[in-house]
């Protein structure tokens, strides 16, 4: 096959595009676009761009969605499919790329208030169609980790993750429900929620995300702590240590604690980052986003009935009168009790009279969890409130025996199911995590992996990043 021909270095102002050209991107090379073909309106008009004389027509119509794969960027081999990439990209500064807000709780990035435009460029019979030309998508078709600590020891890349395609879910009902039954094809592939695509953000993303909310509190059991943990892997910029407090580690626990052995319940339980406050107290430079704009924390409650020390610790956090910026919930339960239904709505009805008594602001609804049941509008239509519930990960297969009926995965698909269906009578949002968790690592067949808790963490920020802050 012939080499395509020096091209001009396209006048990209912005830096971003001239470094774009130099990233190892995935390969997707799509025909060239049929005119009277059905399709979405363009994000505007493109230009003609000239072909060189002297290649043939069939030869040069190929472009890509993307930047071609690692094995493609080869001296003059990338340039063309590169310029056509880079071509449909709005022409935006680096400052304005993202339309970020410029402080702390402003309303989201323009991109979520506004209707988002499907991606023009399609081929035909393809299972899954490429990513949007749009600036907010270009972090997903990137390795985000790469720019991290140990990331190259720890041999991790973010699109072994997740593989981006569009459509991007429009709303947080769709998002949801994609992250909730979407699948991988093979063990430990990248997950790709169903019929409509998530975000894979970068950590400055998820630093302006976080820093839309006074506190996200996170309460639950041991699955909850890996989420907070990943969390704080994103954004510390570390594979390596970033779930644990490295700070204070003995030699054996640097040996014993890293990489994916940050999230083995046995060894490094303990270690585990609770909250990012203790991150600001004695690491604060392993911290990626800008001082005093993100408090994320864990307060673990793991059985009903729920210890009145516990309930207690829980309401120390909250504050009597409205702040200026929402507080958000994520809640996991479910295993300690041995997948009872009832004893989780128990658990679940104790933990929101708790928020409610001492922050009664949170809703303009009644203060009774039993009321909320029997009146679901007044519930959904109360001052905002953001609420998730995480139900358990899939079995794997190194779940004891004596599991395998009570905890098995039939009862945990069963559960999953019902639990959906009676939070959302309180008012609260599901995200299941059984079809991400069932063909990714467990140490133990319950607990994931570096990599699975990486994907449960950015759905999560998924459901944070739709929720409609402006409204607070």
């Amino acid at each position: 096959m012939a080499l395509t021909p020096d091209l001009p270095e396209p006048k990209h102002s912005s830096p971003l595009r001239k470094v774009a050209a130099f990233r190892d991107l995935p390969s997707l090379a799509i025909p060239k676009r049929i005119p009277n073909q059905p399709s979405y309106p363009q994000v505007r008009p493109q230009p003609v761009r000239p072909q060189p004389e002297e290649k043939k027509p069939d030869e040069t119509s190929l472009s890509s969605a993307l930047p071609p794969s690692p094995q493609d960027i080869n001296g003059r081999r990338a340039g063309r499919s590169i310029n056509c990439w880079l071509s449909d990209l709005p022409d935006v500064d680096d400052h304005n790329m993202f339309q970020f807000p410029d402080k702390i709780g402003s309303p989201r990035p323009a991109y979520l208030l506004d209707s988002l435009p499907y991606n023009a460029s399609f081929v035909t019979n393809a299972a899954f169609q490429p990513p949007e030309p749009l600036p907010h998508r270009y972090p997903d078709t990137i390795d985000t980790f790469a720019t991290y600590k140990y990331r190259n020891t720890c041999n991790l890349s973010s699109l072994e993750l997740h593989s981006p395609f569009a459509p991007l879910c429009p709303d947080r009902k769709s998002m949801i429900t994609a992250m909730s039954s979407g699948g991988r094809i093979g063990n430990d592939a990248p997950y790709m929620p169903r019929d409509c695509d998530m975000r894979w953000f970068s950590t400055e993303e998820i630093c302006e995300i976080l820093g839309r909310f006074e506190k996200v509190i996170v309460i639950g059991d041991s699955m909850m702590r890996h989420v907070i943990g990943s969390i704080n892997v994103l954004i510390r910029k570390d594979i390596g240590y970033g779930a644990v407090t490295d700070w204070n580690f003995s030699p054996e626990e640097r040996r014993d604690c890293f990489c994916n052995y940050q999230f083995n319940v046995k060894a490094c339980s303990v270690q585990g980052i609770y909250k990012t406050s203790d991150v600001v107290l004695n690491d604060p430079s392993s911290l990626a986003c800008p001082a005093n704009t993100v408090d994320v924390l864990i307060e673990q409650m793991i059985r009903f009935p729920i210890p009145a020390e516990e309930i207690n610790r829980l309401r120390d956090h909250l504050p009597s009168t409205k702040p200026s910026r929402p507080y958000a919930f994520i809640f996991g339960h479910g295993l300690w009790n041995d997948l009872d239904l009832q004893a989780t709505l128990d658990w679940l009805d104790q933990v929101l009279d708790a928020i409610i008594s001492k922050a009664p602001w949170v809703s303009s609804a009644s203060s009774s969890p039993s009321k909320l049941q029997q009146n679901e509008v007044k519930a959904q239509n109360a001052a905002l409130w953001p609420r998730l519930f995480l139900t358990p990960n899939a079995a794997g297969k190194d779940k004891p025996d004596e599991w395998l009926v009570s905890q098995g995965n039939k009862a945990l698909m069963i559960f999953e199911e019902s639990v959906g269906i009676e939070v959302n009578r309180r008012g609260v949002e599901h995200l299941g995590t059984w079809n991400m968790s069932v063909q990714s690592s467990k140490f133990d067949g319950v607990h994931l992996d570096l990599k699975g808790n990486l994907i449960k963490a950015m759905m999560v920020m998924n459901w944070l990043n739709m929720l409609e802050v402006e409204h607070f």
